[in-house]
């Protein structure tokens, strides 16, 4: 620590409420109950109804409010003194009145959901974070405390850090929204500007349109890679997290037709429904549960603009999310399926229109990457700063 701060217990600054709400209240529906504190946010959650089979405690406004068995992962907040009521919580939650004198509540606010009190209580609680946090271990963890000015500073210094990661973030969110929705407005367009085309169904450019065995594989340790629809994504196959099979039972699901490179393999039910990759080469897979396989005919058309037009708003859109309007389980059928529209286009126009759509999806996939990178690093600036803060350092 660079400021020589005293280390105070929290029992000098924080005092217990041990306040009960009446029965009658409770059972009137009189008075608010928590439902749970928010991890991320430090915000208090209410429940819509009043039922409790636990024993209950009083929050007042004013009162910093502590999960007994969360308070590690962030579940502690403070209900603010400009609300008018109080609220009750079960008794896995603590509520404690600050001794306004010597600490700024929102210091402590910061300083209990910080990796500085993480340590603390990992050092001063017998069994650690995973130890219930009544107020017999609580109150006794010595903690940094600053002057009331000091702490009031840090305060102001640490919300304006994260008043400016929480913008960062917004736009951050708000390039991937509007990059997301450039590449789907693009991709419609693409296929509708063609020069010459025809519309033909599905099934008319498609030499065979496969379907998985409805039973379960028997995985093995090691083998060969069974696609589910985990293991579909938009575009791609995930062969790493895929399960595996024995030779055996990969000849046994691949009896109908064993995947080749420029096959396309799809999700036809379950959440994600109508996503789809492509068969690379050097790839050996077989089919799992919930989903099937297209094989293009590639006289006809080339295998990734089949993939692309499959992922266009024109057949995710306009035909798959109209088919699946109300409907509880999400599925295709392979009847349907091979009515599809579909726009085709001469060979050489699609070699076109694949190269610009894959130019455009490997810049996709790098502002991806970035986006990806400065999430993990917008995540780890906040704690960052609370380190430096609780230290001295801010």
């Amino acid at each position: 620590m660079s400021r020589p701060w005293a280390m105070v217990p929290l029992e000098e600054i924080l005092r217990e409420r041990q306040e009960v709400p009446s029965a009658e209240v409770l059972a009137n529906g009189g008075i608010r109950i928590v439902a749970k504190i928010g991890f991320n946010d430090g915000k208090i959650q209410l429940r819509n109804g009043s039922e409790t089979k636990t024993g209950m405690i009083l929050v007042r406004p004013g009162d910093l409010l502590i999960s007994g068995i969360n308070a590690a992962k962030g579940a502690i907040a403070i209900y603010g003194e400009e609300n008018t009521e109080p609220i009750a919580a079960t008794i896995h939650y603590g509520a404690y009145i600050p001794n306004k004198s010597r600490v700024e509540v929102r210091f402590l606010w910061w300083l209990l959901r910080s990796n500085t009190f993480r340590d603390l209580l990992l050092r001063y609680v017998p069994g650690g974070i995973k130890t219930e946090l009544k107020a017999k271990r609580l109150l006794p963890i010595p903690v940094p405390l600053p002057s009331v000015e000091e702490q009031r500073r840090i305060v102001a210094k640490v919300e304006d850090l994260a008043a400016k990661i929480e913008e960062a973030r917004r736009l951050r969110n708000q390039s991937v929204n509007e990059s997301e929705a450039l590449a789907h407005s693009i991709s419609r367009k693409v296929f509708r500007d063609t020069g010459k085309f025809c519309l033909v169904q599905l099934k008319e450019v498609c030499s065979e349109i496969i379907d998985c065995l409805h039973s379960n594989p028997i995985y093995s340790e090691l083998g060969i890679p069974t696609v589910r629809s985990p293991d579909v994504g938009w575009g791609k196959l995930f062969l790493k997290s895929a399960k595996k099979t024995s030779e055996q039972e990969y000849r046994r699901r691949t009896s109908r037709g064993e995947p080749k490179p420029g096959d396309i393999i799809l999700v036809r039910e379950g959440g994600g429904t109508g996503k789809a990759g492509i068969v690379e080469e050097g790839q050996r897979i077989s089919l799992g549960q919930r989903v099937m396989q297209l094989r293009p005919n590639k006289e006809k058309v080339l295998p990734r603009f089949l993939l692309h037009q499959w992922l266009s708003p024109l057949i995710q859109e306009d035909q798959i999310g109209e088919m699946m309007k109300g409907s509880a389980s999400p599925h295709l059928n392979i009847g349907s399926l091979k009515k599809f529209n579909f726009i085709l286009t001469p060979i050489e126009e699609q070699r076109h229109i694949v190269a610009y759509l894959d130019r455009l999806q490997a810049k996709a996939d790098v502002l991806k990457a970035l986006q990806t990178q400065t999430t993990a690093e917008l995540d780890a600036l906040l704690p960052s700063i609370l380190g430096k803060a609780f230290n001295g350092d801010l």
